[in-house]
């Protein structure tokens, strides 16, 4: 992994962008460090036409960079939707994919939500008989095309 510091002319532009969030909701500068740190705004070298408002950029080597005003903006959202669920284990995350489970399960661990790591079994929210019949309120999912069954179950 690269780590690409932004100029400061183009962290402003970020930063202007999230003008829209309350003062309490804008990133601080050790925030977006830390996300770049991360390698957040590392995409792939595939984009789908609705990622096109979220791309930043593309290297020279194809690789889509991400624009990380757009990621905060939806990470302060996803934050308030899980926040405004008053108990944490109506919340269920699951992933399927290999990448996505350890996150899965941080998550579940530091939240109090219940996570289903690998393999989904079909009728987990449908089938009221099953012993790991569960009815959550919100699904946290890891990538909806690989949960698909999970998503429409819920």
């Amino acid at each position: 992994h690269r780590l690409i510091l932004l100029p400061v002319v183009e962290t402003d532009l970020t930063m202007a962008a999230l003008s829209n969030l309350p003062e309490i909701l804008q990133p601080k500068d050790e925030d977006i460090q830390m996300m770049l740190s991360a390698g957040v705004h590392t995409g792939t070298r595939n984009s789908d036409s609705m990622m096109t408002e979220y791309i930043w950029r593309r290297r020279n080597d194809g690789i889509h960079i991400l624009n990380i005003g757009k990621t905060w903006e939806k990470l302060i959202l996803a934050a308030r939707i899980i926040v405004a669920i008053e108990n944490p284990e109506d919340v269920i995350a699951i992933s399927a994919r290999p990448y996505g489970m350890r996150a899965v399960l941080k998550f579940a661990n530091y939240t109090g939500a219940n996570s289903i790591a690998g393999r989904y079994t079909p009728g987990t929210f449908t089938n009221q008989i099953t012993k790991q019949f569960r009815e959550p309120r919100l699904l946290v999912v890891t990538d909806p095309r690989t949960d698909s069954q999970s998503v429409k179950e819920a």
